[in-house]
């Protein structure tokens, strides 16, 4: 055995302000002993704890030593990110729980099922300890380095205790891609001399940074919208294994100190129980008390809060555990100047390490009452369902049944019983049937289900951390309704929904040497123009409805002329076969350019598209959240290539690209020069597709004509400080869900069926009306409010605005959106607003432009 010397706090500290760097005694307790057969970060790495941020090769190769060094670990690897990294947990037990692990991992998911007649008593406690889901926030993953190390050498009656009755599911690096990056960066601007100075460009990262994963997402708001590989594969684990606990270890602003949870109670989540608060105060006292004896500053219960399910500290309170959110105030390298003096990156790893192991503690010592609050939670909620008037919720498009597969897919993913519609239901006037699903209330999920279905628009609260509603079917602008016991039988349920559902096919009816011809509902409609153009194939949308002898296509849809390119034939076959197979579309061959109805295949109505070279504005004073979700949605489901353009490249040669999109941002980079290029480049026919501050960036330079309001003044003489937060932060919409109403004959909303659409926003920016009625093709309904919060002042503001506006200079078009079509890459029914506008902006008569 190997005893660590005893240091007090202050030599610590002197000692890392003389030498710039400390050894593992800074961080460990002196309370146990530590097996001298366990290497140490420093022996396996080369360099000691903080000396230098673990890169995640580097962390992953220490995780794997210690699993080869330790009885107590067994490495699991459970996903891939996009940049082909291991995602990886360790889990951490005692050895004789090691030979019977899946018997005490069933035995313990069980206590999740009421009927299973599991008691508290029989089982082991889950713990899940996780660190930098933002890789930038790096202290937590160099802590998970401390922690992997106590936990797989400390030696003593209570570790062993731990062990026992534990299974800890050590999850050392939430963010692969994103810790990589920005180890990088503060690793090659490290002086030998750690310079403090806030200027210092260690601390100013190259944007993107390194906060998100390879498509720029901030993955803590992915744990329930399940979008991204990193979050299907811990989500998949993390109802693996049912965690009581899982703690989420976080940085901020470098002149704050240490939080942690419980945060704003009147902004929790209203299914979350009052018992998981309890919980969490409960848990709250050891932090306070381990963080005390090594004389950090610290707080609690406020700034931030526990609404939004999707994020890593909420999402266990709607299944049955307890997040535990941590925020150190962040060095941002390895040394910082702030209020206090300096922060230096050893200090933060330190309190992440101590709240490791104080939360660890806290479960032990706490056993049987988290158990027992997780076994409660799930027969309380069975109690709920079963007083619910709805017992069922239904949901489903006849026209796009691949946008409900994809709703059913994220909510299948969250342990919860989905099945298909069999026969039909009716309600609310709509019929269910074939490509709908139902999900019944009565299981152990409801709590979570009523957190993805339910629209609210009253709150204890009018401040929120993130957005304040989510609701799933207006997302994927999908039909549903709620019903009752009256309402369906068992009889319509289909069989349960397996892990790996299979997705819609479409069929080819027929064969033509003429044309073939499919509809623009399907989700994918521009993925299969885009293999059909990628190709040279020549297609065409249609601009006026076309009948046959057995049905009518609408507008929108998309014409193969095969008569005029036989030499294609063999291929087109083939590709229409794709489309059905692959992208759910149905396609139906045509033997005649004759219209029963509307007009003929030759028609001026029939516009020959050209194949999109798109390029997206990317850099400085660009949201990285917004351009990486238009790369992701272009590159991940629409299999484009799309052009990252750095914003200065606008002020050079941009010929070679008829589609650019202008994400939301300032664009400070482009000169005078890039505007006229802008100019001159629309001026020949290319097409801009812009929102919120870039659309008014776009406007404010003359290259738009949409027009936007200007905040009206707040007059009131008087106001008291002590109301400040509360008072302006009641007026900000922070993500809210709105009503617009749509012009159904035009281009942007082709292949959409209802008058209206369900449109997020998280901004106050709203555009007026376009003095030509033709331009303004969506615009918000006078009581647009579908659920969500928003001031009095913001509603009546917002109501009868555009979300939409088209401007023309020249032969190209400029279609500015108020709002983000592509949030958070599941707002699945405004992703078709964005492809038609891409698609179809060059389409657009002029008639119809601002």
């Amino acid at each position: 055995m190997r005893n660590i010397p005893v240091l007090t706090f202050l030599l610590l500290v002197l000692t890392f302000n003389a030498f710039g760097q400390v050894d593992l005694a800074y961080y460990l307790p002196t309370d146990v002993s530590y097996d001298q057969s366990i290497p140490t970060p420093k022996e396996v790495l080369g360099y000691e704890v903080g000396e230098w941020h673990v890169s995640h090769d580097q962390l992953i190769y220490y995780m794997r030593t210690l699993s080869k060094s330790s009885e107590r670990i067994v490495l699991q690897e459970f996903a891939k990110t996009y940049e082909d990294r291991p995602l990886m947990h360790l889990i951490i037990t005692a050895p004789e729980n090691h030979s019977n692990l899946e018997e005490i991992r069933q035995q313990h998911v069980a206590l999740t099922d009421p009927s299973s007649g599991v008691s508290p008593e029989e089982v082991k406690l889950v713990h899940w300890m996780g660190y930098s889901i933002h890789g930038n926030e790096a202290s937590g993953s160099n802590a998970a380095l401390v922690a992997a190390y106590y936990l797989a050498a400390a030696q003593s009656p209570m570790i062993n205790d731990v062990l026992e009755n534990t299974v800890i599911v050590f999850d050392p690096s939430y963010n692969p891609d994103g810790l990589q990056r920005f180890s990088t960066w503060v690793n090659m601007h490290k002086s030998s001399n750690l310079v403090p100075d806030p200027a210092a460009r260690e601390f100013d990262e190259m944007w993107p940074g390194g906060r998100t994963n390879h498509y720029w997402f901030d993955m803590n708001r992915d744990w329930m919208p399940v979008q991204l590989p990193e979050s299907k594969g811990r989500i998949a684990q993390f109802h693996n294994w049912k965690p009581n606990v899982l703690t989420d270890h976080h940085e901020m602003g470098t002149n704050s100190t240490f939080f942690f949870q419980p945060g704003i109670l009147s902004r929790k989540n209203p299914l979350t129980p009052m018992a998981n608060v309890r919980m969490t105060e409960k848990i709250a006292e050891y932090h306070a008390s381990m963080l005390d004896s090594i004389g950090s500053l610290y707080y609690s219960e406020e700034s931030f809060d526990d609404y939004y399910v999707g994020k890593g500290s909420t999402y266990p309170d709607l299944n049955g555990g307890v997040g535990i959110l941590f925020e150190q105030g962040s060095a941002r390298g390895h040394l910082q100047e702030n209020q206090f003096g300096t922060i230096s990156f050893p200090q933060a790893i330190l309190n992440h390490f101590t709240t490791s192991l104080s939360t660890l503690r806290a479960v032990h010592q706490m056993r049987g009452e988290l158990l027992s609050m997780q076994n409660d939670f799930y027969k309380e909620s069975l109690r709920m369902a079963g007083n619910d008037a709805v017992k069922a919720i239904v949901f489903g498009s006849e026209k796009d049944p691949m946008r409900s597969f994809h709703l059913m897919d994220l909510i299948n993913q969250h342990d919860i019983a989905i099945h298909p519609v069999k026969g039909s239901i009716k309600k609310n006037g709509k019929s269910f049937a074939e490509g709908s699903y139902i999900v019944p209330l009565n299981q152990p999920q409801y709590r979570l289900i009523k957190s993805m279905f339910e629209k609210r628009t009253a709150f204890q609260d009018s401040l929120f951390y993130d957005v304040s509603t989510w609701t799933l079917p207006l997302a994927f602008n999908l039909d549903y309704a709620e019903l009752s016991a009256k309402d369906y039988s068992s009889s319509n349920l289909g069989e349960l929904i397996s892990e790996s559902p299979t997705t819609p096919k479409g069929t080819v009816s027929g064969n033509s040497d003429y044309a073939y011809i499919f509809e623009p509902y399907g989700y994918y409609t521009q993925r299969a123009i885009m293999r059909l153009v990628e190709e040279e194939v020549v297609v065409e949308v249609s601009h006026a409805p076309h009948g046959t002898s057995t049905q009518t296509f609408a507008r929108g849809s998309i014409v193969i002329p095969v008569g005029i390119q036989r030499e294609k034939k063999e291929k087109i076959d083939n590709l229409v076969k794709v489309i059905a197979e692959e992208d759910g579309i149905d396609v139906y061959a045509l033997n005649t350019g004759l219209s029963t109805a509307g007009s003929d295949l030759g028609s001026r109505e029939f516009e020959v598209l050209e194949k999109p070279e798109v390029a997206v504005l990317v850099g400085d004073g660009v949201s990285s959240y917004e351009a990486g979700e238009v790369w992701h949605l272009l590159d991940q489901r629409y299999g484009m290539q799309v052009t990252l353009l750095p914003v200065a490249s606008v002020n050079r040669d941009i010929s070679r690209y008829n589609k650019l999109i202008f994400p939301n941002g300032s664009y400070r980079d482009i000169s005078a020069r890039g505007i006229d290029n802008l100019k001159k480049w629309v001026s020949s026919g290319g097409v801009i597709v812009t929102w919120k501050n870039g659309g008014k960036w776009l406007a404010d330079n003359e290259i738009s004509g949409a027009k936007y309001v200007s905040p009206e003044e707040d007059k009131e003489g008087y106001k008291r400080y002590v109301d400040l937060s509360q008072t302006r932060g009641a007026q900000v919409i922070g993500g809210t869900i709105f009503e617009a109403k749509l012009d159904l004959g035009h281009p942007i909303t082709y292949g959409l069926v209802s008058e209206t659409i369900p449109l997020f926003r998280n901004h106050s920016l709203m555009m007026e009306k376009s003095t030509n009625q033709y331009a303004n093709p969506i615009v918000y309904t006078d009581a647009p409010l579908l659920s969500g919060y928003v001031s009095e002042e913001k509603l009546a503001e917002l109501k009868s605005t555009p979300a939409i506006t088209i401007s023309q200079m020249g032969r190209g078009r400029v279609i500015n959106f108020t709002d983000n079509p592509n949030f958070r890459a599941f707002w699945y029914g405004t992703n078709k607003l964005f492809m038609n506008a891409l698609f179809f902006g060059q389409t657009i008569s002029s008639g119809a432009a601002e």
